[in-house]
């Protein structure tokens, strides 16, 4: 029982919850609308929570990723206010990407700032930003060139009638980041690489691994995720705002810390992530249809997640004890 809660607890959660809501709204949640809309609810969170699971590999995590992601998305909508067209708007929300994770990355593995302590501050620093450049106000309307806001309402369409299912472009480029990230991590040297230098620094280092040089590449996997997510956002909403990306931090560290109940030696794993994300968009899409108010909904995911620690941390206990 105890290697079946070690290994299992999480998926027989979601399992339970999965089959709570089906019982209690039998007729919208496990319906192939209702699934697709989640996909498409869960893009950015996906996203975001799959290059989290890149830089907790190695044992490190950066809390800067919420803001990174609003920082990028303003970055692109101000570049469409000033009449630049979609090429340049999204490189350069990218490079927005790409310059944060690099910051992060010198912070930590260069200067020897805690992950804790230098994203942190790098939070502050891309909210403000943020802030500075949209002047702190919402950038939509005709800013926002309808091509790119019809790529999140694009898809592949999957079925006819007056109002056929469509997998947006969005739920489609999140899985096709689970796919890359799940190669790199999983069936490259590099990826081999990243999870020693997670298991034990100072032995990998010993090992010849250029450990620096690796966690700064990590960062960079993060910094370029939350620019991605940003346009996402940006692109679904057809507006950007400084404060959008709030909110996708702490849930990406949350799916990364659930998937690691499901996996050996609490290993943070792509597939595992996904599961976890899995967990925390039913619960929040359940709940809302069954119309708890949001503090509410916070509360029980947030149990939902220490209960899934628990029962893992149980598991390992009893096996430990045999």
């Amino acid at each position: 029982m105890g290697h079946a809660l070690r290994s299992y607890g999480t998926l027989i959660g979601m399992a339970a919850v999965i089959l709570f809501f089906w019982v209690m709204l039998p007729d919208t949640f496990m319906t192939a609308r209702n699934w697709i809309n989640l996909s498409q609810q869960m893009s950015m969170l996906i996203v975001v929570a799959t290059v989290m699971t890149v830089v907790m590999a190695v044992g490190d995590f950066d809390l800067s990723v919420g803001a990174m992601a609003s920082l990028a998305g303003v970055v692109a909508a101000v570049l469409f206010a000033q009449g630049h067209g979609i090429a340049v708007a999204v490189a350069a929300a990218l490079a927005v990407g790409l310059l944060g994770g690099a910051l992060n990355g010198a912070l930590v593995s260069l200067l020897g700032i805690l992950p804790f302590v230098a994203t942190l501050a790098t939070l502050t620093i891309f909210s403000g930003v943020a802030f500075l450049v949209s002047d702190g106000k919402t950038i939509s309307g005709r800013a926002i060139p309808e091509a790119f806001a019809g790529f999140a309402r694009g898809g592949i369409v999957l079925g006819g009638g007056e109002r056929p299912l469509v997998l947006s472009w969005l739920a489609i480029l999140a899985f096709l980041g689970v796919a890359l990230v799940w190669l790199v991590l999983e069936q490259t040297s590099y990826g081999r690489r990243l999870y020693a230098l997670g298991g034990n620094m100072e032995a990998a280092r010993l090992a010849g691994i250029k450990v620096a040089r690796l966690r700064l590449t990590a960062f960079l996997f993060t910094g370029v995720g939350a620019a991605v997510a940003g346009l996402m956002y940006a692109a679904r909403v057809a507006s950007a705002n400084p404060t959008q990306g709030d909110g996708l931090m702490l849930t990406a560290i949350a799916a990364v810390f659930l998937g690691m109940t499901m996996t050996r030696g609490g290993q943070p794993r792509v597939l595992a992530t996904l599961a976890g994300v899995v967990v925390l968009g039913v619960m929040d899409n359940g709940l809302t249809q069954l119309n708890v108010d949001s503090y509410v909904r916070e509360v029980l995911v947030g149990a939902i997640i220490l209960a899934a620690v628990s029962i893992s941390a149980i598991g390992r206990r009893a096996v430990g004890m045999r």
